[in-house]
């Protein structure tokens, strides 16, 4: 397992040696496949933000397009969802925001609103993105996908799952140093259910240790996802055992930022795995409270 240390974002500092972070998704959205994460109107999106914050977030990511097969919102449209909400989230909250966006326009105004990271999920289609995140000092995700945006792909084939995304994040990851990008700004996401089968991504979250090998960081986006749906035949409103087991897995792997939909329940999933995975120090005396209420 490749050796992590610090993360910048912009202003923002996250050492990888002693803590896992943890992001929480606002979907500025009415379509997102999950539907206890849409918040199509900046009140609603503003009185989640805060829950999240109460809850432990680290970070918030702001999207204003869902990933599922659909129309495209266009440019116009998404930053008008979008940027109120990373200004007042920053300014009232004080808490750093990603934004999650494949169109450099959205990247830019939610950069100019004070986001700290972009979350690509076209992969690192258009070059500027990396262009944008290296003029703002931002971080940048650079996630595996095959195929379109907005397109879903029925039947993925890979020769060597593994090989192929580890080659293209290599690849994207190059093109983003090229743009100017130091390498403490960059993550990588295998990009769970994004052009694959449940199977594939089955082994890119079993080979996660591996994939820090490109050198990056991982972004964990596995919550509530399609091939933890498929293992289980369950919607997404009854995935949170899944996620939580995809989330230990991945982060015994070696993941240090994860990005999820349940904000406390991840917070207290992730404080236990620092301890069990001796991050941080276990306490030798017990809790008062625990003394008053016998062994568990």
């Amino acid at each position: 397992m490749e050796r992590q240390g610090l993360l910048r974002l912009r202003d923002l500092v996250l050492d990888l040696t002693r803590r896992v972070y943890v992001v929480g998704i606002l979907n500025i959205t009415t379509d997102s496949f999950y539907a206890a994460a849409r918040h199509p109107d900046l009140p609603s999106a503003l009185a989640r933000a805060r829950e999240m914050a109460e809850e432990g977030a680290d970070l918030i990511e702001v999207g204003g397009e869902s990933a599922r097969p659909g129309p495209h919102v266009p440019a116009e449209e998404e930053i008008r969802r979008v940027v109120p909400v990373v200004e007042r989230v920053r300014s009232e909250l004080g808490l750093p925001v990603v934004v999650e966006t494949v169109k450099p326009q959205v990247a830019r105004e939610a950069l100019l609103a004070g986001a700290v990271a972009v979350n690509d999920v076209s992969g690192l289609e258009n070059p500027e993105m990396a262009e944008l995140a290296a003029e703002y000092g931002a971080g940048l995700v650079v996630m595996h996908r095959r195929g379109p945006h907005k397109v879903r792909q029925v039947d993925p084939r890979y020769d060597d799952v593994f090989a192929e995304v580890y080659g293209f994040l290599r690849e994207r990851t190059g093109r983003a140093r090229q743009a100017g990008l130091p390498p403490d700004r960059i993550l990588v996401d295998p990009g769970f259910s994004f052009g694959k089968t449940p199977a594939h991504d089955v082994e890119l979250l079993r080979r996660l240790d591996e994939l820090l090998a490109v050198g990056y960081p991982v972004y964990l986006a596995t919550s509530r996802k399609n091939y933890l749906r498929d293992i289980l035949r369950l919607p997404p409103e009854e995935l949170l055992e899944a996620t939580a087991a995809a989330v230990v897995l991945g982060v015994e792997r070696g993941a240090r930022v994860v990005r999820t939909h349940d904000v406390r329940f991840t917070v207290r999933l992730v404080r236990t795995l620092e301890a069990l995975l001796g991050m941080v120090p276990v306490p030798d005396t017990t809790e008062s409270f625990v003394r008053q209420t016998g062994p568990g």
